[in-house]
């Protein structure tokens, strides 16, 4: 479900292709530091996005070094320092990736070696940061529930998945955390659900898995065929998410140069998004 917000490449600054990767790195060393280094495996680059925006907009300067690292033993590579909210991010990615492993063990019985193999990564994140746990078990339970009734709204079945990645900027905003980066974080949060869904049309029917599209459209068999009839459904559902991010983009309150942040909610997200629905299977840097 994860690994979808990117930045868009051919559009995007030299300076902000070295920080974006700087910041990947810090956010894999805070894993590794956090939670061992077994846990590294779940590192993303939508939690990456999640690093810099809270980063600037919390006024946490980023200081970037020349150092070695794990797969770059060689060659110094340009890593942003791990610091404390760098560390609480790569918690975060761990219990989010241990939820969703124990998410599709409770939909299908798959997927208990891997979640076993992250069970001690996930007890030190757990206790690291509780009630980050508590607050993606509980929108995941939610999530379960409505996907058990089969609902058949794309609107409803978010709703969970956006209140969780609001939640979650709350803790780490604290007071910091205003009302447009609330709402911003919740339509991202829905954005990454539908998006997900959308991409995995054709192995859910396959494997018969609970899908909100599948439910919404149950005589369409395949993508193709979804895109090919109900494609001005698709673009009103994604496009008012897009169009209320952009809105909220827009009013934030940045502490340091955003280039880099305008270019992953401006033109990032439609770029996904326009791949997805053109049928361009969408290339994630993880998937658990």
């Amino acid at each position: 479900m994860f690994g979808y917000i990117k930045t868009d490449l051919p559009n995007m600054y030299i300076k902000d292709t070295v920080l974006y990767q700087a910041m990947y790195c810090s956010l894999c060393k805070g894993i590794g530091q956090t939670c061992g280094q077994k846990a590294r495996f779940v590192l993303n680059y939508d939690l990456t996005f999640l690093s810099v925006l809270l980063h600037n907009l919390s006024d946490v300067d980023v200081k970037v070094e020349k150092q070695h690292c794990v797969i770059h033993r060689i060659r110094k590579r340009p890593i942003a320092l791990v610091d404390d909210l760098t560390k609480r991010i790569a918690t975060l990615n761990v219990i989010l990736a241990y939820h969703k492993l124990n998410d599709d063990v409770i939909d299908n019985g798959k997927g208990k070696i891997k979640r076993a193999f992250f069970n001690n990564a996930y007890k030190k994140a757990k206790k690291l940061e509780p009630l980050m746990d508590d607050v993606v078990k509980k929108r995941y339970d939610e999530l379960l529930k409505l996907e058990r009734t089969n609902c058949d709204s794309a609107d409803i079945v978010a709703d969970p998945f956006g209140n969780m990645m609001q939640d979650i900027v709350q803790i780490l905003m604290g007071d910091k955390c205003g009302e447009d980066l609330k709402e911003l974080s919740y339509n991202l949060g829905k954005w990454i659900y539908l998006i997900d869904a959308l991409d995995d049309f054709d192995k859910d029917k396959k494997k018969k898995n609970y899908n909100v599209f599948i439910n919404a459209y149950p005589n369409v068999n395949s993508q193709d065929q979804l895109l090919k009839e109900n494609k001005q459904d698709l673009i009103l559902i994604f496009g008012s998410i897009l169009n209320k991010i952009g809105e909220l983009t827009s009013k934030l309150n940045y502490k340091f140069n955003h280039d880099l942040i305008d270019n992953v909610l401006y033109r990032g997200l439609g770029a996904q998004t326009k791949r997805i629905m053109e049928k361009e299977k969408c290339e994630k840097t993880t998937k658990f």
